[in-house]
């Protein structure tokens, strides 16, 4: 899914539930060219360690918790939510492409 190319609800779908909530905390990212991407995190790394691994972000939403539901076959189904989640990334994106830093989205729309 690249935000550039005008993303849809059932592609932010198809990355969520492509991951499984239990297994890993999780961060979703879009590198420099606007594909958004979902990465587990090793267990005991920490945001600012995963930013620096990933040397083409541009902006991230917070860490999803494991365990949470915010990732998986669940989240994917709740259309309010991606929703939420597109909507967000859509509009933070103009900004967070032309940031020096990487932008960290805490807050969705």
């Amino acid at each position: 899914m690249n935000l550039n190319n005008q993303p849809t609800i059932e592609e932010l779908a198809q990355l969520f539930a492509s991951h499984k909530d239990t297994l890993d905390n999780h961060i979703l990212w879009v590198c420099e060219s606007g594909e958004v991407h979902i990465d587990g995190m090793a267990r005991h790394a920490g945001e600012a360690e995963f930013e620096q691994s990933k040397p083409t972000m541009r902006a991230r939403l917070r860490t999803y918790r494991r365990g949470q539901g915010y990732i998986g076959r669940k989240a994917a189904a709740d259309r309010e939510f991606l929703g939420r989640v597109l909507h967000t990334l859509e509009d933070q994106w103009p900004e967070a492409r032309r940031a020096p830093q990487v932008k960290v989205i805490d807050q969705y729309c």
